[in-house]
């Protein structure tokens, strides 16, 4: 594994880690009436706390970007489900809990399983599947089960909502990444020109906006514990697939291999969720509209 692309993907994840606290800490001021919908962000603008997060998360695609650009996204994605520990860290500052068992589990689980991920199934590059229908499958089956996880939080905003947006935002910035490397080879091979009169570039855009409306609508409704632990484990899970199922990245496959890549994915969710649950993140719960108004902070 290359030093450059860990040092860019770890520093993407910390960016990442800090700008979700930060637009959490803003969205659960936001009125209800803007769930899900573009005035939402609108709103948001108008507070200088959220602006600092989204300058970090901003950071962090593009740190995230460049990492992809050296290395394989079954490599990249995994190192960016570290963004979870830097939140936490962020939160432990601001609530000032203690890491505990809790969260000295999580930290092993997720750290441990990242690197046996990595370790067993040695991520390498390929040649890009030549079959369209396989990309197109693949894309569709993703967005398409980010559309009915969203159908089905509006039908339950306040319970379990949250969580389903999250794992449909995740799904969709798995995609994103995976497309913003193919983004990056296209403007290496053929510079602006190629870029301009690809759809990928605006796909990314497309899936960048619609994700965040997703995630300020799940970090409105819920805490952090609620919604970031299933933003980050779905984000590279949807990332792997893409990565493996059209972008020609090569993981091993003999038993063994597959064994610990399978227990490095189960710790890395199992970390996710222990961290995402500790104490330390913060608890939003959410007010009813008529008390809630966004004041800028």
């Amino acid at each position: 594994m290359s030093v450059l692309v860990l040092v860019l993907a770890v520093s993407a994840a910390c960016c990442l880690g800090f700008g979700y606290v930060l637009q959490q800490n803003a969205a659960q001021h936001a009125p209800l009436k803007d769930f899900l919908s573009f005035r939402l962000l609108l709103d948001l603008m108008k507070v200088p706390r959220w602006l600092g997060g989204i300058a970090l998360m901003v950071a962090g695609m593009a740190l995230g970007a460049m990492a992809l650009g050296q290395g394989e996204v079954s490599l990249v994605e995994p190192l960016l489900a570290t963004n979870l520990l830097f939140a936490l860290a962020l939160s432990r500052r601001q609530t000032r809990q203690p890491l505990g068992r809790q969260g000295w589990a999580g930290l092993v689980l997720l750290a441990g399983g990242v690197t046996a991920f990595i370790m067993a199934g040695q991520p390498h590059g390929g040649t890009p599947t030549g079959n369209p229908l396989r990309h197109w499958l693949i894309i569709g089956v993703m967005i398409g089960l980010a559309a009915l996880l969203t159908t089905f939080a509006k039908r339950s905003r306040l319970s379990s909502g949250p969580v389903l947006l999250a794992l449909a935002a995740g799904m969709l910035y798995g995609v994103q990444d995976a497309l913003t490397r193919v983004t990056g080879e296209r403007f290496s091979a053929g510079g602006f020109a190629e870029l301009l009169t690809s759809w990928q570039p605006y796909a990314v855009l497309a899936l960048g906006v619609t994700g965040l409306i997703l995630v300020q609508s799940a970090f409105e409704t819920a805490s952090l514990r609620m919604s970031l632990p299933a933003l980050t484990a779905a984000q590279p899970l949807a990332g792997i697939a893409c990565g493996v199922g059209f972008l020609g990245d090569r993981l091993r496959t003999d038993a063994v291999a597959l064994t610990w890549e399978a227990g490095g994915l189960a710790a890395v969710v199992t970390g996710i969720v222990l961290l995402g649950m500790h104490p330390a993140m913060p608890r939003g719960t959410a007010e009813p509209a008529p008390a809630r108004a966004l004041q800028p902070q």
